[in-house]
């Protein structure tokens, strides 16, 4: 028996739709975005935060903890990556509030974690990816196409990512420059 054309319309919606629990992000980003895929995102987050255990203990951290040793570049470098997240979340729309609260915890990582030894134990201990990806799961909502005003508050807190990003190195600058002198 051939189809009708609603069951046929039907067939193809279901075919395309996705799946309940994943959000496809607006426009461009929908196709090839493997990046921002929550898979992927979560996989960054295990990466970065999570991917290693210390043996007898129930500590875990990743390799955001092993680059971070490098003195003043290391958290910067971690950091950098750190940055997916919320990149992703602002793709996919996540509320302005939440992604000033994953900036403040990507932020508070790179600043103390800068500090030798104390900071790259905080740092284990704060774990700023996974935060960042509990908030993205915990606040998925509809995807929505952003304005000049969404691209003016991401440029703005890209200045204050920044900011936050040369504190570590233009200490270590500072430091090494003063010790020439001296």
């Amino acid at each position: 028996m051939p189809r009708t054309e609603p069951d046929l319309t039907r067939s193809i919606a279901q075919k395309t739709t996705p799946a309940p629990g994943i959000i496809q992000p607006p426009g461009r980003w929908s196709r090839g975005a493997w990046l921002f895929r929550d898979s992927t995102l979560q996989q960054l987050e295990i990466l970065l935060d999570e991917a290693f255990r210390i043996p007898f203990t129930g500590m875990r951290f990743g390799i955001d903890g092993i680059i971070g040793l490098i003195p003043g570049l290391g958290d910067v470098l971690a950091g950098l990556l750190s940055l997916i997240i919320p990149i992703a979340a602002w793709v996919r729309g996540v509320p302005y509030v939440t992604l000033v609260r994953m900036g403040v915890n990507l932020g508070v990582g790179v600043l103390i974690g800068s500090i030798p030894l104390l900071g790259d134990a905080f740092d284990i201990a704060w774990k700023p990816n996974r935060r960042n990806y509990q908030l993205l799961q915990r606040h998925l909502g509809e995807p929505r196409r952003h304005t000049g005003k969404d691209w003016l508050f991401l440029l703005l807190l890209g200045g204050a990512m920044l900011v936050i990003f040369a504190v570590p190195v233009a200490l270590i600058l500072w430091l090494l420059t003063w010790l020439i002198h001296h």
